[in-house]
């Protein structure tokens, strides 16, 4: 029956060159009119004559009774052409309405037993073939083409003519002043084509094709307004007011099961084009011709359907998908985004109220932030930023309650957590994952700051930083976001905004804020972070410790956030800010040591003095801190960008050295005459440059002129007085009154410094990082001999820097130094006698690396006192003397210092002897002097450092111990520097580490298998003779091995075998690969420590790289060039 009633509408919808038509036509209109009326008789004649027809015809009796709507004496041939088609297609709609009821009843048994499992489940008798499919889309294409599309209303759709050639041919075709009238006409194809929809495969080709047309008329005869005008009274009765009400249930009925995205895109072609774009009359094209207005009715209808779209669940993607779907990522997608964005974040005008709608769609906008595809991720964070940041723009109180209040909940509970006693996590990792890559996207992606968002993002600022801080102790994926949304926050805030927000994070202003009190963040599973609740400290000593240690933690990272700024004047600003700060704490300090009589105060009042002092203190404690972090870890270059901020520094200095004048102790004090000392000596560099300082920078220097003005009258030192008002009259006169004696303050020093050593107290005066003016460590200042000194002039454009001299030029009139070791009085002996066995630099020693000096060494053999100050201050009781005299010593042989290197068997026996101090300071910088000796004389040193780690220079075991490991630290460092020479010199040192894997002790195990790995990575092809040995030893120790460090270790070291070898890891271990890989495995199942599994699962994984590329090499695509001979 279904194949019957096809080959009917097949008949019935015949091409017109397949159709026997008499006669000639004159036109197309008439070729077609003539066409439909032959295919008509054509069926009906076989439909009387043909017998495989005949249950087609009593079907077809039967539904053409049931229907109110035919009319046999129409005068149209299109619309008795149509009805024709509506005939057949209802008959087929009951057809397989029927045989699907057949279908789905419960099978026969025997039927059941037939089927096996292998068997294909039988297909339901509505599933049509592709030659059916097609007969029927024709059939259905007649229909709306003839019987729906011409009866819609001017302006209502889009009109036949600008959809193809066959439209235009039909536009003139439709009679509308015969029987039935349009409207009866429209309403009858829209309710056919709406019964053919129940079935859902007749529904499939039907909204594919054709929804846009059904909603149309729908449209229309549901909501288009009645206006009975001159001759059409008649025909607007036509249709009822209850059909208009069925119409328009059919409309939402029909709105509610299609895909959204369609039924949006749908709408929006129904709304029209916009009044500002008629069709241009160079427009040409039915596709490339603008959509045409649309009526106000219509307008406002799909305007209304529109928002009720965007306000239902998931409203805002089905928008996003209907206008974008279909892009490749162009930038009219990007056009497109924008557009959407600035539709979401305006109100419709049909919405109740802007609260409600603001509430339904902004947290649709912040899923679009989470969608995970490519391609959509990237259109749907643009549209979601874009809408955010313009709703934030324009609408700041609904974007605050309803975006950026969601948007930074997580970090909001962060720091409002309460609640004691718990103990289950307050803040899952997914949440803070989210917040944190959400404000990442919204803020720095979209980068476009305004004040409502920064205030927002300025309030969960600090719990922001505390999570930076976590993640930089740890490896994890959040660090990147946090430090980015961190410098965006810091580079688009207000100076002063920005500033008043450093201060709170480094607890200047009294509280840090961040994360609430007992709580803090713990690593999370997927390499985020979680906040728990802290355990309870009961020890008082640990809980300070916690608390002293967390706060330098923080402050560290803040000045490792500062140096990300490069390009910024923040940290310059915010460090002259911490030194006016200073200025005001030494004002006060004379106020604060006044008595203050406590005896008339209540104990509320006492207790409120002594609580304000302490918080007094602690404040002026962080100033302090943050300074002496700053200066250590910051450049000069960036802390003082511009000359405007260098004044800014000369200033704060200076007025720090006019409040000491004021103090009694001032005089004595070598921190205030030191930074006045500096202070001046930079204003006087300024003013000498060789570059002429234009008229700005003197308007700059003008500040200069009161705190001059203030040394020059109340200094006690003549010298001074007369130093500052020079300066102050060369400023005043724009450099037109000039002194020598300006010059000569470039190298002015105080005459007040006493010690030789500076003490630590003033050791970070002395040695600021600001690197602005450099004091020497080991020689005091010579007041009336400038010559002395080397004399520097930078350019004046540039932030000024001084280098420090050199070590040989430096000369000394003080005292020696005194109370020395043993070993002092050792170098001090020795000092006029050259090293035993060692030649000079330019004799036997010009293999070595290391270069040579513009000065030559002493005739006589004696080192220059300023090089025997150095040796001697490397002995010198006071940590920071010694540390930097060793680093001085360090940096010497790296400039290939002449002196230095003449003596290298002294500055030897200098690094091994403070190898066994016990501060860190010392013992590092005697760690890093011996890499950089063994760098520039391999031979020598690497032997010398060999016989120290086997024997170890102590006789006492705990100390031998220990230095073992530091001198193995030094073999590390200088077997990373060997670089392509680690074949040459690196051979004995695996003879060493490989006796030391025997040593009694297990950390010197561990400590030798760490270097062998760090060494044999840097051999390639050179470890072959060494690869069947380092095998068994590596192979008897994972097996044999009682200690899980030495364990761990043994597995690291062929971790990073095949990870230094990489490719050829198959030709250098050839031998041995085998039995590497069984030893791997052997401790992926046997092995008792997790650790150690988990290195050797990953060594596994390496070797699985390794074998992967060898077997299944990448292909190349390379052309070869053969010259035949």
């Amino acid at each position: 029956m279904t194949s019957a009633i096809l080959s009917a509408l097949s008949v019935l919808t015949k091409p017109i060159g397949e159709t026997t038509v008499h006669g000639t036509q004159h036109t197309e209109q008439e070729a077609l009119m003539a066409a439909l009326q032959a295919n008509q008789a054509l069926l009906e004649e076989r439909l009387q004559g043909e017998n495989g027809l005949y249950e087609v015809r009593s079907l077809r009796e039967e539904v053409r009774a049931g229907v109110p709507w035919i009319c046999t004496d129409t005068e149209d041939v299109t619309w008795s052409f149509v009805q024709e088609c509506l005939l057949l297609l209802l008959s087929l709609a009951r057809n397989l309405t029927l045989q699907l009821e057949l279908f789905n009843q419960a099978p026969s048994p025997a039927m059941s037993r037939l089927r096996t499992p292998e068997m294909a489940p039988p297909l339901p008798p509505d599933v049509l073939s592709v030659a059916q499919q097609k007969t029927l889309g024709a059939a259905l294409q007649f229909v709306v083409s003839l019987g729906l599309c011409p009866y819609l209303s001017l302006g209502v759709g889009v009109p036949l003519g600008r959809r193809s050639a066959f439209g235009k041919l039909v536009e003139g075709l439709v009679c509308h002043d015969v029987a039935p009238v349009p409207e009866r006409r429209l309403l009858t194809t829209t309710a056919v084509l709406l019964e053919l929809c129940v079935l859902s495969s007749l529904a499939t080709m039907v909204y594919t094709r054709h929804l846009g047309d059904v909603m149309a008329a729908l449209c229309q005869l549901g909501y288009r307004p009645h206006r009975p005008e001159k001759g059409t009274t008649k025909e607007e009765k036509e249709i009822s007011k209850e059909e208009c009400k069925n119409c328009r249930e059919a409309l939402q009925k029909l709105l509610g099961k299609v895909y959204q995205p369609i039924v949006i895109k749908e709408l929006l072609i129904l709304q029209g084009g916009p009044k500002q774009a008629p069709p241009g009359p160079g427009t040409s094209g039915g596709n490339r011709s603008p959509l045409s207005q649309a009526p106000p009715w219509l307008r406002r209808l799909c305007g209304q359907l529109l928002s009720e779209r965007l306000m239902q669940p998931n409203g805002v993607q089905s928008v996003v998908r209907a206008i974008l779907e279909g892009g490749a990522g162009g930038e009219s997608d990007w056009r497109k985004c924008d557009g959407v964005a600035r539709i979401l974040a305006a109100c419709p005008q049909q919405s109740l109220s802007s609260d409600s709608y603001y509430s339904q769609v902004c947290p649709q906008i912040l899923e679009l932030l989470h969608f995970r595809d490519k391609l959509t991720a990237q259109q749907f964070q643009r549209v979601a930023t874009r809408a955010a940041l313009t709703m934030v723009q324009d609408c700041p109180m609904f974007a605050l309650q309803y975006l950026l209040t969601p948007l930074f909940s997580s970090l909001h509970r962060c720091g409002r957590m309460t609640g004691e006693g718990q103990t289950q996590v307050t803040v899952e990792e997914w949440e803070l994952t989210r917040c944190a890559e959400d404000v990442f996207k919204i803020c720095v992606v979209g980068n476009s700051p305004s004040a409502p968002l920064l205030k927002a993002l300025g309030e969960v600022i600090p719990v922001l930083f505390d999570l930076y801080c976590f993640t930089k102790k740890n490896a994890s994926h959040l660090r990147a976001p946090c430090q980015e949304i961190l410098l965006w926050y810091f580079g688009k805030s207000e100076l002063p905004v920005a500033l008043s927000t450093l201060q709170q994070l480094c607890a200047m202003d009294g509280g840090a804020g961040g994360v609430a009190s007992g709580f803090h963040f713990t690593p999370g599973s997927d390499g985020g972070a979680q906040l728990n609740p802290s355990e309870t400290i009961s020890d008082e000593d640990d809980a300070l410790y916690e608390k002293v240690s967390g706060e330098q933690w923080r402050v560290e990272c803040l000045a490792q956030l500062l140096a990300e700024m490069k390009d910024s004047d923040l940290p310059g600003d915010f460090f002259l800010e911490l030194l006016q700060a200073l200025t005001c704490w030494a004002a006060e300090e004379e106020e604060e040591e006044q008595e203050v009589d406590t005896s008339a105060m209540t104990l509320l009042q006492l207790e409120q003095h002594l609580l304000g002092k302490v918080t007094g203190r602690g404040q002026k404690l962080a100033i302090l801190q943050v300074l002496a972090v700053m200066c250590e870890g910051l450049p000069h270059t960036l802390l003082l960008r511009k000359p405007t901020q260098v004044v800014e520094f000369i200033v704060a200095m200076l007025q720090r050295a006019c409040v000491g004048l004021d103090q009694v102790r001032a005089a004595a004090s070598p921190v205030e005459t030191q930074t006045l000392s500096m202070g001046m000596g930079l204003v006087a560099t300024l003013l000498s440059g060789p570059s002429p300082l234009s008229a700005e920078d003197y308007s700059s220097m003008s500040r200069l002129l009161p705190p001059l003005e203030e040394i020059s009258q109340r200094h006690p030192e003549v010298v001074i007085q007369e130093l500052a008002s020079d300066l102050r009259a060369a400023i005043a006169t724009h450099g037109a009154y000039q002194p020598d004696n300006v010059t000569r303050a470039t190298q002015y020093q105080s005459p007040k410094t006493d010690n030789n050593v500076p003490t630590k107290k003033n050791f970070k005066t002395q040695t600021s990082p600001s690197q602005v003016s450099q004091t020497r460590l080991y020689s005091p200042t010579l007041h009336n001999n400038p010559s002395t000194h080397t004399t520097q002039t930078p350019n004046t454009r540039a932030p000024i820097q001084t280098c420090i001299p050199n070590l040989r030029t430096q000369s000394s009139s003080g005292d020696s130094l005194a109370q020395k070791t043993n070993l002092s009085q050792r170098v001090s002996s020795g000092a006029g006698q050259g090293p035993a066995g060692v030649s000079a630099p330019d004799g036997g020693q010009s293999g070595e690396r290391g270069g040579s000096s513009s000065s030559s060494v002493p005739s006589s053999g004696t080192p220059s006192r300023a090089f025997s100050d150095c040796l001697l201050g490397a002995c010198d009781p006071e940590v920071p003397t010694r540390a930097v005299a060793l680093r001085t010593l360090t940096r010497a042989i790296q400039n290939g210092d002449r002196e230095a290197l003449h003596n290298q068997e002294k500055v030897l026996m200098l690094f091994l002897e403070n190898l066994e101090h016990e501060d860190t300071f010392v013992y590092l910088s005697a760690i890093q002097g011996l890499a950089v000796l063994a760098d520039f004389f391999p031979e020598r040193i690497l032997l010398r450092l060999q016989e120290e780690y086997q024997n170890g220079p102590s006789s006492q075991k705990e100390r031998s111990l220990e230095t073992r490991l530091k001198v193995g630290e030094v073999l590390m460092r200088a077997s990373r520097a060997m670089g392509d020479l680690a074949p040459h010199h690196g051979r004995p040192l695996i003879g060493v580490f490989l006796r030391g894997t025997r040593d009694e002790d297990r950390s010197v195990r561990a400590s030798c298998l760490s270097n062998l790995g760090e060494l044999c990575q840097r051999l390639n092809y050179a470890l072959g003779p060494w690869a069947q040995e380092l095998s068994t030893c590596l192979t008897a120790l994972i097996k044999t091995e009682k200690e899980a460090e030495v364990r761990r270790a043994a597995v690291h070291v062929i971790s990073l075998l095949l990870r230094g070898l990489s490719d050829k890891a198959t030709e250098v271990l050839s031998d041995v690969l085998l039995d590497l890989y069984r030893a791997l495995k052997w401790v992926v199942r046997s092995d008792t420590d997790d650790v150690t599994v988990l290195q050797a699962q990953l060594a596994l994984e390496d070797l699985d790289d390794v074998m992967r590329r060898f077997i299944f090499p990448a292909q190349k695509l390379e052309k070869k060039i053969v010259v035949l001979p």
